[in-house]
């Protein structure tokens, strides 16, 4: 157990790497950004980036999955290269195809997304999708082989072409939206045609027999995996659209913001759905895997949960930071936003659980419900409480959306969840962040330090209450015991 643990530290370093730079970065530049582009552009981006990667999950066909769920199937490692070819000629050839069409048709299209013709964006858009699909599945590539330090590269590179494009786009040229997108989209495009080259002999075409019968097996497991996917994806966006149409563009900018402050959280969940799904899918015996599940899913609520109890305590703080006075508003809805983020990696969790158990179809229900419940409770809760109240709808459907799935899976494939401690961890950190946030300043230094008190209690409290269990603090002993032995103590001169 102690070893697949290792391994998944591991993979989350080299994954969550270009994400923390790249979070790092995207939050010292929010001053910069939130000066040059108003609310109301910042909406425009954030809809057309998410619209990016709703049309991506269709577009993909489920190949992404579906590769990631065969790649370990097979030890022959010429059968891997195979299914690795066929997957991405296949998503070349889709995504090629989809962004001809929607690039045709960029005006009125346009004017459906946003309200106005704006073919230009709309098109560099169409960029984005075609690159952030295909780069996707070079990446998935990446991981499968744990090729963490040509990953880690990679990505890095993605970000800092990212930032300079960016930088030079909005504030150099005055781009202000479009030129956001540009500078995402179009590095991301450099990133993809460099792997490519880098991988080019592997991903050679030949021909091998029965390809058409391994790529029926492949649509197969991936298809049914689209319809869920999608309304997942739909349910963590369907706010923003109904926001920017039905309020306003400004008040749906307000919102983005805190979802990139939320990132936080966000960097932490996309780690954690890049690096677990090839580990979970590679521990053979079921009842071992049960367990790891079990453990993996309390590691990470510890790890989720503690920063969104920060965040809940210190977003006021953070908005006066890190973005221009315009966007202080989002405050209301960080909080919620970032316990979305923390349910949605608990929806990975539930998903490698149906891919193990060969159950897929069981996804869509589950995801349906939760759109459902989000839009209902959007139309409920939004008028009265505004940004809030969108946050609290996302919450509210991942909580019916994750319900309905664990009724859905629990007699496919037996998982060991640590229901104890998964309750006390939200009651303590819960419980802390609501009784800070009710009792303590909004304001000034006293509050600040206050919170950022109860904040870092929330660890020693879970000790105290009995949350570790004895093997994991003779292990936190040994490490620490190691760590002292590496790093001794200078030794005092005698005067």
């Amino acid at each position: 157990m102690t070893s697949y643990l290792k391994r998944l530290v591991s993979s989350l370093a080299a994954y969550q790497l270009a994400d923390v730079v790249s979070k790092f970065i995207a939050v010292l530049l929010l001053p910069v950004y939130t000066r040059y582009i108003d609310p109301a552009g910042y909406g425009v981006v954030e809809l057309l980036a998410n619209g990016v990667i709703f049309v991506s999950i269709v577009v993909r066909f489920g190949m992404i999955e579906a590769f990631l769920r065969f790649y370990f199937t097979d030890a022959d490692q010429e059968r891997r290269d195979a299914l690795a070819r066929r997957a991405i000629g296949f998503l070349l050839v889709a995504t090629t195809i989809a962004s001809i069409v929607l690039a045709v048709f960029a005006a009125p299209v346009s004017r459906v997304v946003l309200g106005y013709r704006d073919a230009t964006t709309m098109r560099v858009a169409v960029l984005g999708l075609w690159s952030f699909t295909n780069l996707e599945l070079a990446y998935g590539l990446l991981r499968v082989d744990e090729r963490l330090r040509l990953y880690a590269t990679a990505s890095l590179s993605n970000v800092l072409l990212t930032v300079a494009a960016s930088v030079v786009l909005v504030v150099g040229l005055g781009d202000g939206p479009r030129g956001l997108l540009l500078g995402n989209y179009g590095a991301s495009t450099v990133v993809l045609l460099a792997l490519w080259f880098k991988m080019r002999h592997r991903l050679a075409p030949r021909r091998r027999p029965g390809q058409a019968e391994r790529m029926a097996a492949l649509l197969r497991f991936g298809l049914p995996t689209v319809p869920a996917e999608a309304s997942v994806y739909a349910l963590s966006i369907v706010d923003r659209y109904y926001i920017f149409h039905d309020r306003s563009q400004s008040l749906a900018g307000l919102y983005s913001i805190a979802v990139k402050l939320a990132g936080a959280v966000a960097f932490i969940v996309r780690a954690f759905q890049y690096a677990w799904p090839p580990l979970a899918y590679s521990v053979t015996d079921d009842r071992e895997a049960g367990r790891l599940y079990g453990l993996v899913t309390t590691y990470y609520l510890l790890v989720s949960g503690w920063v969104v109890a920060g965040l809940a305590l210190l977003g006021r703080w953070v908005l006066r930071l890190l973005a221009a006075p315009s966007f202080f508003g989002a405050y209301r809805a960080l909080p919620w936003v970032a316990l979305g983020w923390a349910m949605y990696g608990l929806w990975v969790v539930f998903l490698v659980v149906a891919g193990r158990a060969k159950v897929t179809t069981r996804n869509f229900p589950a995801s349906i419900a939760g759109l459902a419940a989000n839009v209902i409770l959007l139309l409920l809760l939004v008028p009265s409480l505004g940004l809030a109240g969108a946050g609290l709808a996302l919450c509210g459907a991942y909580v019916v959306m994750l319900t309905v799935m664990h009724l859905l899976t629990r007699r496919a494939f037996a998982v060991q969840f640590e229901w104890l401690r998964l309750v006390q961890l939200v009651v303590v950190m819960g419980g802390l962040a609501a009784a800070g946030d009710l009792a303590l300043p909004t304001s000034g230094v006293i509050g600040l330090l206050a919170r950022a008190a109860v904040a870092a209690a929330i660890p020693l409290v879970l000790l105290v209450t009995g949350f570790a269990h004895p093997a994991e603090l003779h292990q936190a002993r040994a490490l620490f015991r190691r760590l002292r032995d590496a790093y001794p103590r200078p030794a005092r001169s005698e005067s």
